[in-house]
């Protein structure tokens, strides 16, 4: 399975990431992820979310999940993932998550799978910073 794992703060590329997509003459489903901060949390208006995190246990973590998910769905072509950190505003992206499988079933599964294991075992915090 292909990798790539990035982790930054710069605004997330998305035309970058669509045009170098690795095309398999298998892949039959790209299952592509767009996590965007909202502007309320709790109810409550925030102009941004700040983000921490501890970049090589985050690494380490990261690799982790991706050796499982080869484990768990051995038919993954690709995964590919940004995350940043720092500052993002309310309306911006701050996580992108593609999955590349011959199948959608497949592809749907690890997609959901990484991310809801991201947010239980990586070291990425938030905080909320309100509107002015």
């Amino acid at each position: 399975m292909h990798r790539h794992l990035e982790l930054t703060a710069a605004p997330i590329p998305l035309g970058d990431l669509a045009a170098s997509r690795v095309e398999s003459s298998t892949s039959g489903a790209v299952i592509t992820f767009l996590g965007v901060v909202r502007g309320s949390e709790a109810g409550q208006p925030i102009a941004a979310l700040d983000y921490e995190a501890f970049e090589p246990m985050a690494r380490h973590q990261f690799e982790k999940l991706f050796q499982t998910m080869e484990t768990r769905w051995p038919s993954l072509e690709s995964t590919r993932l940004v995350h940043r950190y720092g500052i993002v505003p309310a309306g911006q992206p701050s996580l992108w998550v593609e999955v590349t499988a011959p199948h959608r079933g497949d592809a749907f599964a690890a997609c959901q799978w990484l991310i809801d294991e991201m947010k239980r075992v990586v070291p990425i915090w938030k905080r909320t910073v309100p509107t002015p």
